[in-house]
């Protein structure tokens, strides 16, 4: 080995290079170590807090419902002359029929599902599949009807990320039971098959000539490889479409939303912003923690005050960070 290469090896610059690439080494897997924990958990926090709000609002919806029903009732048994209501009970309403209600729109809670076999309970989705909506809870592919209707109602949900409700769905078998409640009533499907297709098979969400419900996932687990479809047979008859249900959504490029089933382009200014964000307060810490190390002395009882300046920014290094990789997810192309 030349000389001036073995003087370099052992000079003071070589061991500060060395530690400055190993500090780097260590840091950067830390932080992909926390990325892949927010991913498993920390994203379910976000869709707690969501689906508490989507179970107010959802209630809300119910009550106005069954008023409105109770108004249009009321006002249709009531005689014009002296406005008492006839003996005779309002002719019982058909199965087949349902309220009324206005359509969802794109973001608005549709309703709720639940798969006992796998242990999801009244878990709520949204009108829309994109990443907006997907962190929130499940999302109704807007151009297939409404679950209960005739037709092929189709939800798509994660299974790693995101309160993960299809997490299991795997393990349904023919015959297993989902239970799905909208506005227009709580209706029953019979599992009938699972499936597993590439991302380009969209046909899965096409019209079957029967009326079923399609539940759609990445697949395998932690993987946007394929696509695994649950498909299940409505128990008892359909209720009609809603007024004006095909006008609220506008048409969708079917194909982009089920190939990648959350993607949209998210701005890459907040995880820039949130990233010096982390970094400053890091180092700010690292400095008052130097500044604190130089004015104590080694063997002194006090020394232990040089790691108050990290205990100090954890905190908001923390909130941060948790902010960062949310946003730094939205570039991601799919959560699974």
């Amino acid at each position: 080995m030349p000389g001036p290469v073995r003087r370099f090896y052992r000079s003071r610059g070589f061991a500060l290079v060395l530690g400055g690439l190993g500090r780097a080494l260590i840091t950067s897997g830390t932080l992909i170590l926390l990325f892949v924990a927010y991913q498993l958990w920390g994203t379910n926090l976000r869709t707690d807090q969501a689906q508490d709000r989507l179970d107010d609002e959802f209630a809300a919806q119910l009550d106005a419902a069954a008023e409105a029903a109770e108004t249009t009732t009321t006002s249709s048994t009531t005689l014009p002359g002296d406005g008492t209501v006839p003996p005779t009970p309002p002719p019982t309403t058909p199965a087949s029929t349902a309220p009324a209600v206005a359509p969802p729109v794109e973001g608005n809670v549709v309703g709720s599902i639940s798969i006992p076999k796998i242990g999801v309970r009244e878990f709520f989705f949204v009108q829309g599949v994109s990443v907006s909506q997907l962190k929130r809870g499940a999302g109704h592919y807007p151009e297939t009807p409404l679950p209960g209707q005739a037709g092929n109602a189709a939800i798509a949900g994660h299974r790693t990320t995101y309160g993960a409700p299809f997490h299991n769905i795997d393990d349904v078998v023919p015959g297993d039971e989902v239970m799905v409640t909208t506005l227009q009533g709580t209706f029953r499907y019979l599992v009938s098959e699972t499936s597993i297709v590439k991302p380009s098979e969209v046909s899965v969400l096409e019209d079957k000539g029967d009326n079923r419900l399609t539940l759609t996932a990445c697949h395998p687990k932690f993987s946007a490889r394929e696509r695994i479809i649950v498909s299940a047979q409505l128990v008892g008859n359909p209720v009609p479409r809603l007024p004006a249900q095909g006008a609220v959504s506008a048409p969708t490029d079917r194909r982009a939303v089920f190939e990648d089933i959350d993607g949209e382009t998210a701005s890459r200014w907040p995880v820039v912003l949130w990233g010096l964000a982390c970094a400053a307060i890091w180092l700010a810490c690292w400095l008052v923690a130097t500044l604190v190390r130089q004015r104590v002395d080694r063997r002194s009882r006090a020394r232990h005050v040089q790691w108050l300046p990290y205990l100090v920014g954890i905190v908001p290094f923390g909130i941060c960070l948790f902010l960062f990789f949310e946003n730094f997810s939205l570039l991601l192309p799919a959560s699974y």
